[in-house]
């Protein structure tokens, strides 16, 4: 859709979800082939974006009444157990496992063995899930509003004039948030912060991304930001949730019989937090903060003033 002056909120927001509405449709078959993971990533952003698009824009839409976020949010956490699942045995398999020695592969047979039938349970309440009766009345009731959005009177009204207020949800607050603040990782409450200042930061993104095309550059800087930040504490995320899936399914000493693996996870997490650390301290950096309110208001330099820190592994 292109941007005209007088373009309300309310249809700028149907096609939004328009679009990601078709993608999901568009995906289910593969994600049921399940011979690719790739459909199943593509389908749960999908299902993020299309839940953060109408929570961004709720004051000006009116929606049918089984239309839910708490429906949205519970239809996507059975994506993402098994996409979870994928992205673990991903990072071991496909990173670690090539770089083991014999034994220790040897001992790591019971761990995989459990993880492919954690992923095969995942996969199985997953297919349960499309295939619902819920699911598929969720899927219609939006289908059937798409032919003819409702929208409040705010809806009605230009999407130009509103932008600030579009971005706050999601941006208001954001730098109190205390896990940019979080100095050390190994504290149980370090971990748990961290992961919520990622959904967080997730949230910013795509409520970004829907403004993009109204505001082009002055958005794009910030999305790419957190798009790397957010990354970053999904690689830690990820190795911690490894090592603790080693340490429930290995009985022993883990430095003992995977020496070399816990050597390989302890220098990627700490990689990985070095990445943050620049990060974080570069986003609470004054001139910084400067710019992120100046977006906020659709005003001002339209880059952030020293870049995230992108060196080393990917999230």
């Amino acid at each position: 859709m292109t941007a005209i002056p007088g373009l309300s909120s309310g249809a700028y927001a149907a096609d939004l979800v328009q679009q990601h509405l078709h993608r999901i449709v568009e995906l289910q078959t593969p994600v049921l082939e399940d011979t690719d993971p790739e459909p199943l990533h593509q389908l749960r952003v999908r299902f993020r974006r299309l839940r953060a698009t109408l929570a961004q824009f709720a004051p000006a839409l009116q929606l049918p009444e089984t239309v839910t976020g708490q429906r949205l949010a519970k239809f996507g956490r059975s994506l993402g157990l098994a996409r979870d699942l994928d992205v673990l045995r991903g990072r071991l398999e496909g990173e670690l496992l090539p770089l083991l020695t014999p034994r220790e592969l040897s001992n790591l047979k019971r761990v995989q063995k459990q993880l492919k039938r954690e992923r095969r349970l995942a996969f199985e309440g997953l297919v349960e899930t499309l295939r619902s009766k819920r699911y598929l009345q969720l899927i219609a009731a939006l289908q059937g509003w798409l032919k003819q959005p409702l929208c409040t009177a705010l809806g009605e009204e230009p999407v130009l004039s509103w932008l600030p207020e579009w971005k706050s949800a999601a941006l208001t607050g954001l730098m109190l948030h205390p896990g940019w603040r979080c100095r050390g990782y190994g504290a149980a409450g370090d971990h748990e912060a961290l992961h919520d200042l990622r959904k967080r930061i997730k949230a910013a993104r795509y409520a970004l991304t829907n403004l993009e095309e109204l505001e082009g550059a002055l958005l794009s800087s910030w999305i790419e930001r957190f798009k790397a930040i957010q990354e970053q504490l999904g690689e830690f995320n990820d190795l911690l949730v490894l090592q603790r899936a080693l340490e429930d399914q290995v009985e022993g000493d883990l430095d003992r019989l995977l020496p070399t693996l816990c050597s390989l996870i302890l220098e990627k997490r700490a990689q990985t937090w070095s990445l943050w650390q620049a990060s974080s301290t570069a986003m609470l950096d004054p001139q910084t903060q400067e710019q992120f309110r100046q977006m906020q208001l659709g005003s001002g330099p339209d880059q952030p003033s020293s870049a995230v820190a992108t060196e080393g592994p990917p999230g």
